[in-house]
C-alpha cells in the first residue's frame, strides 16, 4: 500500500511517500515562509522522486495536530483536496504520536513536547509495551512547570519544545531527563505515513469532509469572542 503523507504543524514542512514499512521518497524543509507557498511544489517533487503518479497512491495521510493553527489548516486542506481529486481515503495522525514514534525504542517513558507559545506546551506521555507504543496520558496543553511536576521516573523528551526548554527541563527534573537526538525533534511525513498504515489496511479511515485539525486549545479569536460574550451577559 502506497501512502502520500504530509505534515505542516510546525515550522517544518514535510512530504513523503511510504510503502508498508519503507520510505519511497521524502522531502523536509524549514522556512520562515508560509507552507502554502511551497507545499504543492514539494508534493510534486516527492511524487517525481518516487517514480509514481498520484493515481498510483492508495491513500493520503496528514498530521492533524496539535500545532500551528495556520499550518494545520494548510496541511489538512491540501490533503483533503488531493484525496477528493484522486478518490482515495484519508487518515489524520496525531503529531504527538509521530514524535513519540521517532524517539528511540526504550523502556523509559517518552514525553513529546510541542511549543504552544504563551508559555505553554502541547504534550502527552507514552511507553513501549510488548514492542508497541502505548499512550498513557492524553494530548493536552499546559505550562511546562505542570508537565514536569508529574515526571518522577526517567523520561525521554522529544520535539521542538524539548529543544527550546532543554535547560529548564534539566533544572526541574535533573537526572530523570534524557533527550532525543536533535534530528529527531522535526516531525517527518514518513512517520505520519507509517503510523497511518494500519488504519488504511483495517479500512479505519477518516471522513474526508469531516477531517479537521486537532487544536486542543481554542484560537485567540475564539478566546476573544468568548470574552466579549461573557462581558455582554
Amino acid at each position: 500500500m502506497r501512502i502520500l503523507a504530509l505534515d505542516t504543524a510546525t515550522k517544518s514542512c514535510s512530504v513523503a511517500i511510504v510503502d508498508d514499512q519503507s520510505i519511497l521518497a521524502e522531502s523536509t524543509s524549514v522556512s520562515a515562509q508560509t507552507h502554502a507557498i511551497h507545499l504543492i511544489e514539494m508534493v510534486q517533487k516527492v511524487v517525481d522522486m518516487s517514480g509514481l503518479t498520484l493515481s498510483e497512491i492508495d491513500g493520503f495521510a496528514v498530521g492533524r495536530g496539535p500545532g500551528s493553527f495556520t499550518g494545520l489548516r494548510i496541511g489538512i486542506s491540501t490533503i483533503k483536496a488531493l484525496a477528493v481529486a484522486a478518490g482515495k481515503p484519508v487518515v489524520g495522525v496525531s503529531n504527538l504520536d509521530a514524535l513519540a514514534m521517532q524517539a528511540a525504542i526504550s523502556s523509559n517513558m517518552i514525553c513529546p513536547l510541542m511549543d504552544a507559545r504563551k508559555g505553554e506546551v502541547y504534550f502527552s506521555r507514552y511507553r513501549h509495551e510488548n514492542g508497541n507504543l502505548q499512550k498513557i496520558v492524553l494530548a493536552q496543553v499546559s505550562t511546562l512547570d505542570k508537565v514536569l511536576l508529574a515526571i518522577n521516573t526517567t523520561c525521554v523528551f522529544i520535539g521542538e519544545g524539548a529543544w527550546i526548554y532543554k535547560k529548564k527541563i534539566i533544572e526541574k527534573v535533573g537526572p530523570y531527563a534524557s533527550f532525543a537526538e536533535p534530528i529527531q525533534n522535526t516531525i517527518r511525513a514518513s512517520t505520519i505515513g507509517l503510523l497511518s498504515m494500519n488504519r488504511f489496511k483495517q479500512k479505519n479511515t477518516d471522513n474526508v469532509v469531516m477531517l479537521a485539525p486537532e487544536y486542543i486549545r481554542k484560537s485567540d479569536a475564539e478566546l476573544g469572542f468568548g470574552y466579549k460574550n461573557n462581558w455582554l451577559k
